[in-house]
């Protein structure tokens, strides 16, 4: 399976949803861009989708949202945690940047990610 590759207006549209906090970590992952915060991956650009992880709770009441879906890599196989932003968002931002602080604010209660060890 291939990865989609992002364009530049997702690029850039995934860019401005980061939020500035010293704390957060943006990188490349697998030709795509992410977010992380404590080493836990918070924001994903995958192709021109917008995902985001998210609790329980803000995880329902995301799906429930015209256009949000699982975030599912390869399909069939959805990472559980995260939900995909819809695609409208992209037009009108106080929806997308009160979940991705939802999602920031989430993401670093968790524990910080453990570094593996090399041959792990």
């Amino acid at each position: 399976m291939s990865m989609p590759k992002p364009d530049d207006e997702s690029k850039a549209y995934f860019r401005s949803l980061v939020p500035d906090d010293p704390r957060i970590q943006s990188r490349p992952m697998f030709g795509n861009l992410a977010a992380f915060v404590n080493g836990n991956m918070f924001l994903a650009l995958f192709g021109s989708q917008v995902a985001m992880r998210l609790s329980n709770n803000d995880r329902a009441d995301l799906l429930r949202q015209a256009g949000a879906s699982p975030f599912e890599p390869m399909p069939g196989r959805p990472m559980e945690e995260y939900v995909v932003l819809p695609e409208a968002w992209r037009k009108s931002r106080k929806e997308a940047d009160e979940w991705v602080g939802r999602s920031f604010a989430w993401t670093s209660q968790l524990p910080p990610k453990k570094k593996r060890s090399r041959g792990s």
